[in-house]
């Protein structure tokens, strides 16, 4: 006897197994034996018919679970219409004896069972058909029971069978898509259309057809770019055809961007260069590319197989869509791609100043491998009191509204520090601007003015907008970080920056850098920011180009995650004074005071 929660536990099974089945027939066990174990329940019989009536398959079980699986052959059943419901499932109970054998193929085995009381419910499987789930039951069932668990297992059927139809489109989109799928691979190891359309030509035969030409549209007219056959001593016929044949210039140069694929054959083909005998009659189809509302260019395919494994339209279709797609995002990359080296270019320094006493040096490494662009950006600023600025920040995000607040941000500082703005009030005036603009992402910077003294010494004044502190390698090896702190760039209106002063002295180097320095991680989560004291600690004694491109290196080849920018700007100082004697303002003047 089958309980309500084995009956639950046997309808999610079923479920399970229609994961694995391709049919619905593959599952009559699941469905059968289940309602076998209920009280009264002899037989089980399962049927499917199509919209023309015809039977597909009949198929049943007995309680005693020795009767064989019956499969009915394939036969009319011109009854069938009374049976069928306008909408849901309908479970019907009846005689057995009373059911209409025209409409009912399965009466004559439901009717071998005693008590001869049959609970059967029709219900529409697919767009091709119907389907009947019947059982036998005598006195002693619980006919409303049992018609609850038809019903539930009509219902789980349904589903599963949906969920297989489900997988087999989902199956032949991919096989559709296998061919687009590789020229999308292509695509990533190469800019270059042309070429990519040549990988393209390569992929479709013999996949798609037994030879393909692809041309591009160019301004005066279509331009042949690549052929291949499956057969080698055609090949060279084939790209002849491309680049001069005048019947195949005339086609192609027919078709807009409204049309589908086109198919030729038998006569269509008369005066081409497809026309002649073969095995098979040669077919020709050629689908345009457009994307985005233009016309790139055209797939020509010739095919010499039977007629059953010619592509449909729809399918050369969507190759030639999504193809066209690819094509044209290959453009827009390239066009990106300048317009990225472009920008990258006006928002970093074309080079540091050279300053008599200072090793600067600078590196930046490329997160992002689509080449969008960053928001880090670094400079060096001599300014007039002898001294000189340094300066780093990272805009929020990527693209080119990134890019363009970080072109804002540098200049703004640059111009202000080169003016001898102090590093605070140079921080907090480009705080109010980005307010004034109405900036949407903020960022963060840190902003370093380095003077020497008399004693051979350097004073930092350091101001911070929450960007990570810089640190300072020691001549004999020791790392100290620079203390600074300070409410990020772009979120408060009217806020002020408070200075701190550290020192370095002569073969000291003073190391800025972005956080993605510091957030690049390991594949056991290990960020690069616990390993850096000691990592910069091994470089004592390089030289500021050494230490910069050595430490964005390392973090790169440490990170297994994490696709940020990643900026450095170094410098060393020498230990020498201004020359002729002449020492900043800002020196004489303590000086002055001491006296």
């Amino acid at each position: 006897m089958v309980d309500d929660d084995t009956w639950s536990g046997a309808l999610h099974r079923l479920w399970q197994a229609a994961s694995r089945a391709e049919e619905v027939a593959a599952l009559a066990d699941d469905v059968y034996a289940p309602l076998l174990a209920t009280p009264g329940v002899h037989l089980v019989v399962g049927t499917r018919w199509d919209e023309d009536a015809t039977l597909r398959y009949m198929r049943g079980l007995g309680a005693d679970g020795d009767a064989p699986v019956i499969i009915a052959t394939t036969r009319s059943m011109p009854g069938a219409a009374v049976r069928e419901p306008d909408g849901e499932p309908v479970v019907t109970q009846a005689p057995a004896d009373e059911l209409d054998d025209a409409a009912w193929p399965e009466a004559e085995f439901l009717r071998q069972s005693p008590g001869a009381s049959v609970v059967a419910c029709t219900f529409r499987l697919d767009r091709r058909g119907w389907a009947g789930l019947s059982v036998a039951v005598d006195a002693s069932a619980d006919t409303e029971g049992v018609a609850r668990r038809v019903a539930q297992a009509v219902d789980v059927i349904v589903a599963c069978h949906t969920g297989i139809l489900q997988r087999g489109r989902e199956a032949r989109r991919g096989a559709d898509d296998a061919l687009l799928a590789e020229a999308s691979l292509q695509m990533d190891s190469s800019l270059d259309v042309e070429d990519t359309l040549r990988r393209v030509a390569r992929i479709a035969v013999p996949a798609v057809a037994d030879g393909c030409l692809v041309h591009l549209l160019r301004k005066d007219g279509p331009e042949f770019v690549a052929a291949t056959h499956v057969a080698v001593q055609q090949q060279r016929a084939l790209e002849e055809a491309g680049r001069d044949d005048p019947w195949l210039a005339a086609l192609l140069a027919q078709r807009d961007d409204g049309d589908q694929a086109l198919f030729l054959s038998g006569a269509a083909l008369d005066g081409s260069p497809f026309a002649g005998g073969g095995r098979h009659p040669t077919v020709v189809s050629v689908s345009t590319l457009h994307a985005r509302g233009r016309v790139v260019g055209s797939i020509t395919f010739v095919y010499q197989r039977p007629e059953d494994r010619l592509p449909d339209s729809a399918f050369l279709d969507s190759l030639a869509t999504r193809a066209a797609l690819a094509i044209d995002n290959a453009l827009l990359y390239e066009l990106r791609r300048h317009a990225v080296l472009s920008l990258q270019e006006h928002l970093l320094p074309s080079q540091l100043p050279a300053v008599k006493g200072w090793d600067l040096s600078a590196s930046y490494e490329v997160g992002d491998p689509m080449l969008d662009v960053g928001g880090d950006f670094y400079d060096a600023v001599p300014r007039p009191d002898g001294s000189i600025a340094l300066l780093i920040g990272d805009v929020c995000g990527r693209g080119a509204e990134a890019a363009a607040l970080t072109g804002l941000a540098r200049h703004t500082l640059r111009t202000l520090l080169e003016e001898g703005t102090d590093p605070g009030t140079a921080l907090s005036r480009l705080n109010r601007a980005l307010r004034q603009e109405g900036a949407t992402r903020f960022l963060t910077a840190v902003v370093v003015t380095m003077t020497p003294r008399a004693d051979g010494t350097v004073l930092l004044t350091t101001c911070s907008a929450g960007h990570p502190r810089p640190l300072v390698l020691r001549t004999d090896g020791s790392i100290g970080e620079v203390v600074s702190g300070g409410l990020l760039l772009g979120i408060l209106d009217d806020v002020s920056y408070e200075s701190h002063e550290d020192c370095l002295a002569p073969g000291d180097t003073l190391v800025l850098f972005t956080d993605g320095l510091t957030e690049s991680r390991e594949a056991d989560g290990t960020y690069f920011e616990s390993v850096l004291p000691g990592r910069l600690s091994a470089l004592r004694g390089s030289d500021a180009a050494h230490v910069a491109e050595s430490l964005a290196r390392q973090a790169r080849t440490f990170r297994a995650s994490g696709q940020d920018d990643i900026a450095l700007l170094v410098a060393r100082w020498n230990g020498i004074t201004p020359p002729d004697g002449l020492l900043p303002l800002e020196t004489l003047l303590e000086q002055a005071a001491l006296r």
